[in-house]
């Protein structure tokens, strides 16, 4: 049976309990309003359903409180899915304590990433949800410390490297949030998630010219 180590385990237990918080009528508007990521500016009225008005905009903790809201089953069962093939075995390597905190930072880079973008490309003003970003560091963290484990995609099964698969993935969300063919999901959230999680596992290795006390050997 898969092992699953305790941060990985409370993870998703804790995405899980939130999504179905998000299915109560009266809680959603809520969630979305404090817990969503929302542009930095002014804040905005938005129209609740029994007919109020409740402000919304950027609040810090929304750079985390975030990455615990979905936007559907399918959001969060992908998610949860690859938290769970993908989260355990980095767990494993890097012990819970620079778990955890490779988990949050990814989740951080990619809501600073998406922010960046939003005020100074996009311009919209809408919220962002989704632990995506942190399973990118995730995913990226996978291609770097096995890169020669064999992945593929479920409608593509063709065995290939991780790194192959990663740097291809990461390829294809540039693409799509450059050219902005596929809206509604935050692909420089997803880049953002990738690229701090690959500085801080170079930097964990020793790879950086500030280095760590104790350096990830694999």
């Amino acid at each position: 049976m898969y092992d699953l180590p305790p941060v990985t385990r409370a993870l998703l237990i804790a995405n899980v309990v939130v999504f179905l918080l998000e299915q109560v009528p009266a809680l959603h508007p809520y969630l979305i309003a404090y817990g969503a990521l929302w542009p930095v500016g002014p804040a905005q009225l938005a129209a609740l359903p029994d007919g109020g008005t409740v402000a919304v905009g950027f609040q810090f903790w929304q750079l985390i409180s975030y990455a615990f809201l979905h936007g559907g089953w399918t959001h969060i069962l992908f998610n949860m899915f690859a938290l769970w093939m993908f989260g355990g075995p980095i767990e494993h390597l890097l012990g819970a304590k620079h778990y955890t905190f490779y988990y949050f930072f990814c989740a951080l880079t990619a809501a600073i990433a998406h922010l960046l973008v939003a005020r100074y490309f996009t311009h919209g003003f809408y919220p962002t949800i989704g632990a995506s970003g942190a399973i990118f560091g995730l995913l990226v963290a996978f291609g770097v410390m096995y890169p020669r484990m064999k992945m593929f995609l479920i409608f593509l099964p063709i065995p290939m490297p991780a790194w192959v698969f990663v740097i291809g993935y990461i390829l294809l969300e540039l693409y799509l949030g450059v050219s902005g063919s596929q809206e509604g999901v935050a692909h420089f959230a997803h880049l953002g998630g990738a690229v701090g999680g690959f500085v801080l596992l170079q930097y964990w290795r020793g790879k950086l010219p500030i280095r760590p006390k104790r350096i990830l050997t694999r």
